[in-house]
């Protein structure tokens, strides 16, 4: 065993290495007073500022406990509900200061008419916050954050979330419900659609870069809004991918593979934190102190609020660990601050601290950091600044936006098979375009599409038409419902899912989809799951194509015709038949409000795709969970079929379909061996690695080179590979280019099992290559 060199203390969480080497990535880019004082101009800052804290020193000394309390409710007022529970007697309730702010309520006419009652009609004219479920665009929709992932491109996931955070703050908004940083390593949990894979390396650069687009360098700017890591913690962990689930790991786990993106976020200063339904060490997250007062803040610094998420506080009873009165106590205890729609503190906390069960000073603490956040904003210095309806006007959806958003989603697109080079087509000829989301609109903008409208969207067909203009003939035809299961459809509907059955057999349907075939030279087959099937509460235990669609896909490819597999889907899907017998596969995600323009740039070569996966495909449900830096075993299959004894399934390989860090271009791209600076280094070293690439192929292109390390002997078991670095090239036909990574000593640490943050010296190896899979390696050690 390797002598370990200390760099840290237990639980000293607060040197985890978040940290990325620029090397080694995409280089990113009407005034109110209180009762007795004016308010000073606001100022972008943390709680070191002494300004903002003799403001609100003043300000709360001047405040009842109740109006206290009222500062940590949040309820929800307005255009859509995200549970079950819907906020009763808001009006009264902000005339007595019971609410410190509002969500679900935008627009500048609804939002000021809201801030300006709260403003004139409460003893200290305490402005509200205002938040909403942005998570992937505003108004203008971009792909869906697993879709952000793939682009692999750092500058594009921030811009997104620039756009966003621009028109949220035009349309009301200052605060918004993103960005989700949960690491998801089971593709049956619908929730995988609204983070960034599997990857804690990868997850903590978007991570970092959604929350600078969100809050740019000052909050106190009209066109930023505040940002909300969620959720706090692991709650892309659920046992058997069931949503709300519980959720059991090590520390050991948890330190090296789920915290790293929260961090990230927090050291990229996100102003609040939104905690997770589930339990953590039997204990749940909203009242769990160790998690949100002992690590995030003693540990970490984080110095904003913590908001619960949707009734969490009340669901604590139904895990079993008190009543009503009681779980409010404890999650005031924990670290929580504000309570989201369960109105639990409003109701108990004043008996609470009657009966000495909290105290006054631990409702001060809380009440100070919403009025902190408050202050940031700087809706102290002007409550209105996010409710002007002119500047909404001239911001929202504006052809800019939709344009970025138009080249963000052709980044986020991933080329999965590409036999004969099939794709790009000709923009002559005639296409058979066939499938139930061919010609749909409402599932292209995807689940938490909030304040989009589904309307404003471009279907696969219009986008087409746009792009390869007269020569095209379109022959259209259905082929499939996407899914014929009628309760689903009725469970779905009930959820803005806009769903139409055709009353026809599939029989039928598949019937006229081959005639359409027939008669056209190549088949583009839009198909895929509905926007509803993936996202929050939409787990799936068989993640295959929904209904007859892959029976579809079979009748079309008897015609013999070329056959393109357009995808659109929230999660990894099992797809072994349609990877053996497709010509062509393009996964699309759910792509946004430019969707179909995007897709038909890359469908006829606009654009040369350069999306690479986040999440690993499985061949089957069964091999769930599945992700490339899985840890050995004492019994490692090493190829062998007739050795029986070791890890390995009877009836399919352990290899997945596509791993992660996959994604193919039109073109292709040559990699030399890796060169290493040194094949020795001392703990304190860097260690410069570079590789030769090559674009060997017939177009120009972009390519995603990603570095992979693994620490061969350790006090732990580690993981086979784990993401270092990447960075995303563009070459012209023929052009090589030399790229190079530094690998930090911070690259080589992680926590063992006293939670020491620690370089072990001994032998490495550094991957380099297109995907987590077809790489080239090279080895150094490490001295003691």
């Amino acid at each position: 065993m390797k002598r370990i060199i200390r760099t840290a203390l237990v639980m000293s969480i607060g040197l985890m290495s978040t940290q990325c080497n620029t090397a080694q990535q995409p280089t990113t880019a009407q005034q109110t007073q209180t009762v007795e004082q004016t308010t000073p101009t606001a100022v972008a800052s943390n709680t070191a500022d002494p300004r903002m804290r003799q403001f609100v020193d003043s300000l709360l000394s001047q405040m009842t406990l109740e109006e206290k309390i009222g500062q940590l409710n949040l309820v929800s007022v307005g255009f859509d509900v995200t549970g079950p529970v819907v906020s009763e007697n808001v009006d009264e309730n902000i005339r007595k200061g019971n609410v410190g702010g509002v969500f679900n309520t935008y627009t500048p006419v609804a939002a000021r008419k809201l801030q300006e009652f709260a403003v004139n009609n409460t003893r200290l004219k305490i402005p509200l916050l205002f938040g909403y479920d942005v998570i992937h665009g505003h108004r203008t929709i971009f792909p869906i954050p697993l879709g952000l992932s793939a682009s692999w491109d750092m500058e594009a996931v921030e811009r997104s979330a620039r756009i966003a955070a621009d028109e949220a703050s035009a349309d009301g908004l200052n605060w918004v419900f993103s960005p989700m940083v949960d690491i998801a390593r089971d593709p049956r949990w619908g929730r995988v659609a609204e983070g960034a894979g599997e990857d804690p390396y990868l997850g903590s650069q978007i991570a970092k870069a959604m929350v600078h687009g969100y809050q740019g360098d000052d909050l106190t700017k009209e066109n930023t809004v505040m940002a909300t890591v969620k959720h706090f913690a692991l709650y892309g962990a659920s046992e058997a991918g069931r949503d709300y689930n519980t959720v059991d790991m090590s520390l050991n786990r948890m330190f090296n593979e789920y915290m790293p993106p929260y961090k990230a976020a927090i050291d990229a200063g996100a102003g609040s934190v939104m905690t997770s339904f589930n339990d953590i060490n039997g204990v749940p997250a909203t009242g769990n102190r160790w998690l949100m007062t002992e690590l995030l803040r003693e540990q970490w610094g984080f110095d904003g609020f913590v908001v619960t998420d949707y009734t969490a506080i009340n669901e604590m009873i139904a895990h079993g660990v008190g009543d009503e009165a009681k779980v409010a106590e404890l999650a005031l205890e924990a670290g929580v601050d504000m309570d989201m729609v369960g109105e639990v503190f409003l109701k108990h906390l004043k008996q609470a601290v009657a009966a000495g069960n909290v105290t006054e000073e631990d409702i001060n603490t809380a009440a100070r950091r919403i009025l902190e956040a408050k202050y940031k904003l700087g809706l102290f210095e002007d409550p209105y600044r996010y409710a002007d309806e002119q500047r909404a006007k001239n911001t929202i959806m504006k052809p800019e936006y939709r344009e970025a958003a138009r080249d963000i989603a052709r980044k986020s697109m991933v080329l999965l098979k590409n036999s004969k080079q099939t794709l790009p087509l000709k923009k002559s000829g005639t296409i058979a375009l066939i499938g139930p989301l061919a010609n749909n609109q409402r599932d292209l903008i995807g689940n938490w599409s909030g304040a989009g409208d589904w309307k404003q969207a471009v279907s696969v067909e219009q986008g087409i038409r746009n792009v390869a203009g007269n020569g095209i003939k379109i022959n259209y035809a259905k082929g499939a419902n996407i899914t014929d299961d009628e309760q689903m459809i009725k469970r779905l509907n009930a959820h803005g899912g806009e769903l139409q059955l055709d009353n026809r057999t599939s029989e039928q349907l598949i019937a006229e989809a081959v005639k359409v075939a027939q008669k056209s030279d190549v088949i583009v087959a839009v198909v895929g799951e509905s926007q509803g099937m993936s996202g929050e509460a939409a787990s799936r235990a068989d993640i295959g194509l929904p209904g007859k669609q892959q029976e579809l896909l079979m009748a079309l490819k008897k015609t013999g015709k070329p056959l393109v597999v357009v995808l659109m889907n929230g999660r990894p899907l099992t797809l072994t038949w349609e990877d053996q017998n497709a010509d062509a596969m393009l996964e699309t995600w759910f792509a946004g409000t430019e969707a179909g323009n995007a897709i038909a740039d890359v469908l006829f070569g606009n654009y040369n795709p350069s999306g690479k996966l986040t999440a690993t495909f499985p061949q089957v449900v069964g091999q769930i969970p599945l992700y490339y830096a899985h840890r050995n075993t004492g019994r490692p299959f090493n190829g062998d079929l007739l050795n029986k004894y070791t890890t390995r399934y009877m009836d399919v390989t352990n290899e997945p379909l596509y791993p992660f860090g996959y994604g193919l271009s039109y073109t292709t791209f040559n990699y030399s061996k890796p060169q290493l600076s040194k094949t020795s280094i001392s703990p304190s070293e860097n260690l410069e690695v570079t590789v030769q690439v090559q674009n060997t192929g017939n177009y120009d292109g972009e390519e995603v080179v990603q570095l992979y390390i693994q620490d061969v002997v350790a006090s732990i078991t580690r993981p086979v590979k784990e993401l270092k670095g990447f960075q995303k090239i563009n070459l012209k036909k023929g052009e090589s280019r030399t790229v190079t990574f530094t690998i930090t000593p911070d690259d080589l640490k992680f926590y063992n099992n006293d939670l020491e943050h620690v370089l072990e010296p001994g032998e490495f190896k550094v991957f380099v290559g297109t995907n987590s899979r077809d790489v080239q390696e090279a080895s150094f050690t490490v001295t003691p």
